[in-house]
Order: C-alpha cells, then sequence, then structure tokens
C-alpha cells in the first residue's frame, strides 16, 4: 500500500481508536471503519486512474448502498476523518474538509444553486458537526467549530465558535470542540 494513503487510513482509524492496521479483509472492525478504508482507497486511486479506480469506486458505490453514507471519493478531506455512526450522510463531491472532522449521521453539505453565497463549503481543522446539520453554500467554516445538532450553516464562521439553531447563530468559544474531537491527529 502506498505511504501516503496508509497514513491517512491509520489517521481514520486512530480517531476511530483503532490501534492497528486490520487484516486485508478488515475482520472485526466496524461496518464504519471498513467504509472510511474503502472511501480513503476509492479517493485515493480515483486521482491515479486504470484499473484500481474502477474497482474501488464500484465497491464504494455497493458499500454507500448498504451505509445510506454519501461521501463521494471526489471530496476532498485531510486526515483524521471520522464517521461515528452509520446512516444518512450527504457530502457533495467538491466539498473540502481540512483534519479531524467528525461527521454525525443526517449531516447534509451541499451546495447552494443562486444567490450571493452560491456554491460548496469549505470546512476547515477541528470542526465537529451534530447530527442533522446541513451546511451550504460558498462558505468557510473556520477551525475549532462545532455546529450543533439540527443548526443550519449558510454564512461563514469563524474559528473558535460554536454555531446553534435555524437560523444559524455563533457564539465564540475558545476550544469549542474540546471534549468532542477525541483521538485527535496532529497536524
Amino acid at each position: 500500500m502506498e505511504k501516503e494513503l496508509e497514513k491517512l487510513i491509520r489517521s481514520d482509524l486512530h480517531r476511530l481508536g483503532i490501534k492497528k492496521m486490520p487484516s486485508a479483509f478488515g475482520h472485526g472492525l466496524p461496518l464504519q471503519a471498513k467504509y472510511l478504508i474503502l472511501w480513503r482507497k476509492a479517493a485515493f486511486y480515483y486521482k491515479k486512474g486504470g484499473f484500481l479506480r474502477k474497482w474501488y469506486g464500484w465497491r464504494l458505490d455497493k458499500m454507500q448502498e448498504r451505509t445510506q453514507i454519501t461521501l463521494p471519493r471526489e471530496v476532498q478531506a485531510g486526515s483524521g476523518l471520522y464517521i461515528g455512526h452509520l446512516g444518512r450522510l450527504i457530502v457533495h463531491p467538491d466539498v473540502k474538509m481540512g483534519s479531524n472532522i467528525n461527521l454525525s449521521t443526517g449531516v447534509t453539505i451541499g451546495q447552494a444553486n443562486r444567490g450571493k453565497r452560491k456554491g460548496i463549503p469549505t470546512i476547515g481543522n477541528n470542526v465537529w458537526i451534530g447530527t442533522n446539520a446541513v451546511i451550504t453554500g460558498n462558505i468557510r467554516i473556520g477551525n475549532d467549530v462545532m455546529i450543533c445538532p439540527n443548526a443550519f450553516v449558510n454564512m461563514d464562521v469563524p474559528d473558535h465558535s460554536i454555531v446553534i439553531g435555524n437560523p444559524a447563530v455563533i457564539h465564540h468559544r475558545d476550544n469549542a470542540t474540546e471534549s468532542y474531537i477525541n483521538n485527535r491527529v496532529d497536524l
């Protein structure tokens, strides 16, 4: 396995509390860990092309049907991606995410099709996104941000913030994600 790919997989497994690389078949791993490994491989080989691009792309499509997680291989994500539970999760293919991102069930990160925020979100490092949160538009979510469950975010969010509600209300808080993002990967 390529070193860059292995490092990303290890960082994701670390976030899930898994200390060592699994066997080739991933026996004993939770399904979300298997999903993340497959997603990393599909994303890695998507850039490289060839047979493995098609193979891992096909396998990821099948796994998405099984898990209801739609995290396209085109998504750019840093190390330490965490998906805590299976269930509906939708991320637009053009989304860019930093490191140490937590995605909860029911999260939608998508595109705004009109207005001054037409486009796709960019998400910083150390961001916790709660259940059923919606993030949409050409916005930037800063570093160390907690987006609470059911929040609707269509505006820029500065670093060190907690976002609550619909419409979203932003509160400054140092160490906003402390005790929420566990097993962080060093940046």
